[in-house]
């Protein structure tokens, strides 16, 4: 087995652009989620490193420092933080040039070719799920004989091998709470709306939904909903709960976990009797009987996707959702007291003037506990980057998504909604959203109620701050 390196490469600072991020940005309050796509793959090879560069402010010095120890470094990209990251390859490279460095994630997936010439350094890149990939590439076999990968053979030729066959049964995968002891410091990791120290892990891959702007089902984890058993997601908690104490919440990053009902209830049912907070992603249509016993058995807070709030858009990008079923989602939440996290997206095909301040109206009526909001961010190998191209709504000065500091920009533009006008409509949004009697009054009492809530929302309104006046600057 050769001695293995997994690598989220130093980037912009401060910037969420890890291997569990879907968008990569520097967000409006500092937030890192777990580089969980590179744990997976780290945890099938004995003796391999995790380095997440950037929560842990590893720099690139640092990670040199220590390159001439491997043989194969495994390196996350993305569409935003590539060309970034081909420098820490090249830089990585010169200093052990026996290296082989390969590159994952959803942009490599989807562009293998224009990877690899752009990028002299690659050795190879896997495409779509990567984990036994990788594992067969440290195993040293000649990469002739493993699928999913992209390559130049002796000749200088790019060479695309088949498809990797999808995994189907999941429990095949090891628990990535082995590799989150061994190599990372969990209170690296903070996301706004969940308890601090808080972990993550997926339960499954693959989302049924076919939202045209969603990365990863478009990209590497496909349209099915392939799960974990119930019993083994189980017994990861249970190793977690024993390996980190001082985690005050769990987090499922599945796309959604609410696809498959039964099996959340027969999850909450174990975690409830593990006496286990919990919070996951879940689409605004979960029936109040399921919502209730979620709840009774540990659920805290549901993050859910919104989009909008007009209908016409969520049909334009195949959300599957009525406005009047959201509405009663979010009210069945309220009533039983489960939080949500909502998130908007701004500048969605058929966006307008009028429709931006429809879905703010739609956000202050229905009045999530918190929000994101996004701007619409067509990523190659989604629906929405094919309908960008074709109708000139993305044009090469925006279609790297985000600025030089890594702030999201606005990439679209329609001939009724220029760039400029959809990148200032998110500040507004949040200030109509935040800035009202209502919504500080409750921000306050939370204040109030704990010392440690009070510290950490002055940190983020802080740091919330900051983010506009960076956002001034990019405009």
């Amino acid at each position: 087995m050769m001695k293995t390196l997994f690598l989220q490469a130093p980037s912009f600072d401060g910037f969420d652009g890890g291997a569990g991020a879907r968008y990569q940005a520097k967000r409006e309050i500092k937030s890192f989620w777990y580089p969980t796509w590179l744990a997976q793959p780290a945890a099938l090879i004995p003796g391999s490193k995790l380095i997440d560069a950037p929560p842990a402010r590893v720099t690139l010095d640092d990670v040199i420092g220590q390159i001439r120890d491997y043989e194969l470094c495994v390196m996350h990209t993305s569409t935003p933080s590539f060309a970034s990251d081909v420098k820490v390859a090249e830089a990585l490279k010169a200093a052990n040039p026996s290296l082989m460095i390969g590159f994952v994630g959803a942009k490599v997936a989807v562009q293998p070719e224009e990877s690899l010439k752009q990028a002299a350094v690659l050795d190879f890149v896997a495409r779509n799920e990567f984990d036994f990939t990788i594992k067969e590439v440290a195993e040293g076999r000649d990469f002739a004989d493993i699928d999913g990968i992209s390559y130049r053979n002796a000749s200088g030729e790019i060479v695309h091998n088949r498809e990797r066959a999808t995994l189907e049964d999941m429990d095949q995968l090891p628990f990535v709470t082995e590799v989150y002891k061994r190599d990372l410091k969990i209170e690296d990791y903070f996301i706004g709306y969940l308890k601090h120290p808080y972990l993550s892990i997926y339960t499954g891959r693959g989302c049924k939904s076919h939202c045209t702007f969603c990365l990863w089902p478009q990209t590497v984890g496909g349209h099915r909903y392939r799960v974990r058993s119930a019993a083994c997601v189980a017994k990861e908690i249970a190793l977690a709960q024993k390996y980190f104490p001082q985690v005050k919440e769990f987090f499922f990053d599945d796309d959604t976990f609410t696809d498959n009902l039964p099996r959340a209830e027969e999850i909450a049912r174990l975690l409830g009797a593990m006496g286990v907070t919990w919070s996951c992603n879940a689409k605004a249509n979960v029936p109040y009987e399921t919502l209730k016993v979620l709840k009774e058995n540990g659920l805290r807070l549901l993050l859910v996707g919104y989009e909008s709030g007009n209908q016409q858009i969520l049909y334009n990008i195949k959300k599957g959702m009525r406005i009047e079923v959201a509405k009663q989602f979010t009210k069945d939440c309220h009533a039983l007291g489960i939080k949500i996290h909502g998130t908007f997206i701004l500048g969605l095909p058929g966006e307008t003037r009028e429709t931006i301040q429809e879905t703010i109206k739609f956000a202050i009526e229905t009045n999530p506990h918190t929000l994101q909001v996004s701007l619409a961010a067509p990523y190659p190998g989604t629906f929405l980057f094919q309908q960008a191209t074709e109708n000139g709504w993305l044009d090469t000065e925006h279609a790297e998504l985000v600025d030089e500091n890594g702030v999201q920009i606005a990439p679209l533009h329609y001939p009724h909604l220029s760039h400029s006008e959809i990148f200032e409509s998110v500040e507004v949004f949040y200030k109509k959203f935040y800035f009202r009697a209502p919504k500080i009054a409750s921000i306050v009492s939370e204040m109030i109620a704990s010392p440690v809530m009070m510290k950490r929302r002055l940190r983020e309104g802080v740091e919330f701050f900051q983010f506009l006046r960076e956002r001034h600057k990019a405009a």
